[in-house]
């Protein structure tokens, strides 16, 4: 690492977050850690290993890239990998190779796959989001029969929830979900799981479901009642110049100006190409454990920093520093916490802590 500029990855605060959540849903058999986007943006095999060790006995990724990854990286791995997204039927033959569990989304799909007796699926039910899944219970059962007819290993089935803060839009999804499975008895699908965190978290547990899936809340930004979780992603960096300004501008085009008062200016080497965006700018960092602004438009390798006497060339600035600092970031960006820190680039090293 030759720019002091990093993000610190806390492992013992993420298998903490896990073991929590198992822990308070103790009724369930399956725990799908989800480790798609690189962990949420916290990068490598460390936090996967961690979050195993704490107690998830499946992960969950958004595609067959990201699961060849840890095959690649952990080939005594034996735990299975459910991809989210959908997976070329050509490349099939890589899935059952890898242990690779595919999910089944649609008819036209499961009709281009070919038989194998090897191969583990799930099947997605659209029940309200509108993205992936089969649409209702005439699609589902042919999608049912096809992977009978195709000897595929039925694994699962599972559904999403899009709005776990509305009540009504839930209990909706349930019921559409029940009403596309109706045929089927799904006391015998070995895994089903119809709640990620929030809703995991906000509703009791569906009698047929016997798996959830945890993302957002492992690495502890989502609020739950009686949960104080720990930090698992801070992102730092340093003060490499100050500048005296007065009567002059800061950064590109001059969108900040500084008048006749002398202000000090501090150049910090992250950018928007290591995934601060512009809009950024105006909101808080940490240096000394106090509060200063960002000025002037981001830069793409550096960003302005308006200081005091305090502050010196070296000093560590807290560009991200917790939990709350990464939900007051979000609601400035007008965004959610998952892209703040998913948004941080490979660019950026992380170092793993414990």
């Amino acid at each position: 690492m030759y720019r002091n500029t990093c993000v610190y990855v806390n492992l013992s605060n993420l298998e903490y977050n896990v073991r929590t959540l198992i822990k308070r849903y103790e009724g369930y058999k399956y725990y799908f850690g989800v480790v798609k986007a690189d962990c949420y943006g916290h990068y490598g095999m460390n936090p996967v290993d961690s979050i195993i060790k704490a107690g998830c006995n499946y992960l969950a990724v958004a595609t067959l890239d990201e699961a060849i990854v840890i095959r690649e990286q952990r080939p005594n791995l034996n735990i299975p990998i459910l991809c989210l997204g959908i997976i070329d039927p050509k490349y099939i033959d890589v899935c059952v190779k890898n242990n690779i569990t595919v999910t089944i989304s649609n008819l036209e799909y499961v009709k281009n796959l070919e038989s194998n007796d090897k191969l583990k699926v799930h099947i997605k039910v659209n029940s309200g989001m509108n993205r992936l899944g089969v649409n209702n219970s005439k699609d589902f059962n042919e999608v049912y029969k096809a992977i009978k007819d195709k000897s595929f290993i039925l694994e699962g089935i599972y559904t999403h929830i899009y709005d776990a803060s509305s009540e009504y839009n839930t209990m909706k999804q349930y019921q559409l979900f029940e009403e596309i499975t109706k045929d089927i008895d799904l006391s015998m699908i070995p895994i089903v799981h119809v709640g990620a965190s929030e809703a995991t978290e906000l509703y009791e547990k569906r009698p047929y479901a016997n798996g959830c899936r945890l993302g957002i809340a492992m690495y502890g930004l989502i609020d739950y009642k009686n949960i104080e979780f720990k930090s698992t992603f801070s992102l730092c960096s340093e003060v490499i110049q100050i500048n005296e300004v007065q009567n002059g501008i800061v950064g590109y085009s001059g969108k900040y100006k500084v008048g006749n008062k002398k202000e000090r200016i501090a150049v910090i080497p992250i950018g928007y190409a290591d995934g601060i965006i512009r809009k950024n700018s105006g909101r808080i960092v940490f240096i000394n454990n106090k509060e200063y602004e960002i000025v002037g438009n981001v830069c793409m390798d550096m960003l302005f920093v308006r200081v005091d006497e305090a502050v010196k060339v070296g000093d560590k600035v807290e560009i991200i520093k917790d939990i709350d600092h990464i939900k007051k970031i979000a609601k400035y960006l007008d965004t959610i916490t998952y892209e703040v820190i998913c948004s941080i680039g490979k660019r950026v090293p992380r170092i793993y802590v414990k």
